[in-house]
């Protein structure tokens, strides 16, 4: 139960919390089209998806040119046995007895490498060092042993190979398409990744516009709102001095309802599209509290007679330089499945250098260094399947992905000049549009300007008015529309030919 003496400061602490002001809510993130496209750039996630294909292409350019590296590889080996033998006869002959101790340390280094135009040099270093010792006992089972060992345990040999095809894998055409197919690849996959980028600015300026159109509608609303309620206080006088009948009355009262009506549908819309955007522009869910779009669908474009701009699509285009690398792709593999129809006939020579044996390594490598003994082989090798069904069937299978692949870049190409065309038509029909509503727009303010004017003077209806009221909101929200519409036919535009980011002053790295 609480103390009467706590009763008056309970009082003042309530007073003190009532008249504490709300917090202000966050002011609104205003945001240019610019620094929406920049903002969508940069944390949009299938922008970072297409990046990190890009990489991985990237890489695989890296490992096509493995097979062209030099490899080194080397071996080093120790080993120490011990043996022993007892004395036998063979042939009525006594066998001396035998206990020796072999002390063997070998090394084996090789350096290889295939080459471009399809041979394949080999080069191998292989000293050696072998020492035996112990001690052997004569015929007769003499008791006396007679030591040995090797005098000069160190020898080696080097060898140098070459091989080289000359039907089949022969020429850089073949060798290299691997090498070449990566890059090209790569390159494709840098125009995926500028593809994705024009494809994420396009529609982030596609729900910019939408947003502006809900933000200019709704103004549009309440503006109609005003209207109308001006028009229904001053029924209401009228009313009142009994110059009007109720029922015009209810007329303007009906329509501040439908505005009213309107401008709830109006921000219902404004802030569905202004969340579809937050959640292009801020994927990762730390966005601001709201979003003010500042930007008006007054952009110019670029000034291109029809046939200008089908040519600088046509050169521009991603899709196509894309498709174009495919074709080049399926060319090459073309070329390596008629190769695989050739018969394999190799041809190497060989050199193989020897030692003699000594009591240390250098006089070894100054053997082999020297070519001191050697020794050469050349020799060719010929195979041929005698059906060849598998290669036969890949040549078929090369061909038909070459043909397919060109009719689709030749069918993209037709795609890509319908679009520019219409395009192209697109813009002049908008920006005629947007000149015809403004001067609609224009006629019907000045139109209710005068029915107003006639009613105050009693030569009009309050229905004629509220009809021209009616047409007047008509008139703006098409103006509006038709204002969006250019933008997204600019945008259009940009697109088709190529030249988006360019026109929003972005470069793609």
């Amino acid at each position: 139960m609480v103390r009467a003496s706590m009763v008056p400061m309970l009082l003042v602490c309530c007073g003190l919390a009532a008249q504490t002001p709300a917090p202000a809510p966050a002011p609104a993130t205003r945001l240019s089209l610019r620094d929406a496209l920049q903002t969508a750039l940069k944390n949009n996630l299938q922008v970072e998806i297409s990046q990190q294909a890009r990489e991985f292409t990237r890489a695989g350019v890296l490992a096509s040119e493995g097979p062209f590296d030099w490899n080194l590889s080397a071996s080093l080996q120790a080993a120490q046995l011990k043996s022993a033998t007892n004395a036998t006869f063979s042939n009525g002959t006594l066998v001396p007895d035998t206990s020796s101790t072999v002390t063997q340390r070998g090394f084996v280094g090789d350096l290889n490498r295939n080459f471009e135009w399809g041979g394949n040099l080999d080069l191998n270093y292989a000293p050696a060092y072998r020492y035996a010792e112990g001690f052997y006992r004569g015929a007769n089972l003499a008791p006396e042993f007679t030591p040995f060992s090797t005098a000069n345990p160190y020898n080696g040999a080097f060898t140098a190979k070459y091989s080289q095809s000359f039907l089949q894998g022969f020429g850089l055409e073949v060798t290299t398409a691997p090498m070449v197919i990566a890059r090209k690849k790569a390159d494709a996959a840098d125009f995926t990744f500028q593809l994705a980028m024009i494809t994420l600015a396009a529609n982030t300026e596609a729900q910019y516009w939408a947003v502006v159109y809900d933000q200019k509608n709704l103004a549009n609303e309440q503006t109609s709102l005003q209207l109308a309620q001006k028009q229904l206080d001053e029924n209401n006088i009228r009313l009142k001095v009994g110059t009007m009948a109720p029922l015009d009355v209810v007329s303007a009262e009906a329509q501040v309802a439908k505005a009213e009506q309107a401008i709830i549908s109006a921000q219902a819309q404004l802030d569905n599209d202004r969340e579809a955007l937050a959640n292009g522009l801020y994927p990762n869910g730390d966005r601001p509290a709201g979003l003010e779009l500042t930007d008006e669908p007054t952009l110019g474009h670029i000034q291109l007679t029809e046939a200008e701009a089908v040519d600088r699509a046509l050169k521009n285009r991603l899709e196509l330089k894309a498709s174009k690398i495919t074709t080049d792709i399926d060319q090459l593999n073309l070329t390596v499945s008629q190769d695989k129809l050739r018969p394999q006939l190799n041809g190497f020579v060989s050199y193989n250098g020897g030692t003699d044996t000594y009591s240390s390594l250098g006089p070894v490598n100054s053997d082999l260094g020297g070519l001191k003994y050697p020794g050469y082989t050349v020799g060719v090798s010929l195979a041929m399947p005698l059906q060849n069904r598998t290669a036969k069937g890949n040549l078929a299978a090369a061909r038909a992905t070459l043909r397919g692949d060109e009719l689709t870049l030749k069918n993209q190409e037709l795609g890509i000049v319908l679009e520019v065309r219409t395009a192209i038509r697109n813009i002049d029909a908008t920006e005629k549009g947007v000149k015809a509503a403004e001067k609609t727009r224009y006629l019907q303010e000045r139109t209710l300007d005068a029915e107003q004017k006639k009613f105050e003077n009693g030569m009009s209806t309050n229905l004629n008015v509220l009809q021209i009221m009616s047409n007047l909101d008509a008139a703006r929200s098409a103006e509006t529309q038709a204002q969006i519409a250019y933008a997204s036919a600019v945008t259009a535009l940009e697109k088709a030919v190529g030249n988006l980011l360019q026109a929003r002053d972005f470069v793609v790295q």
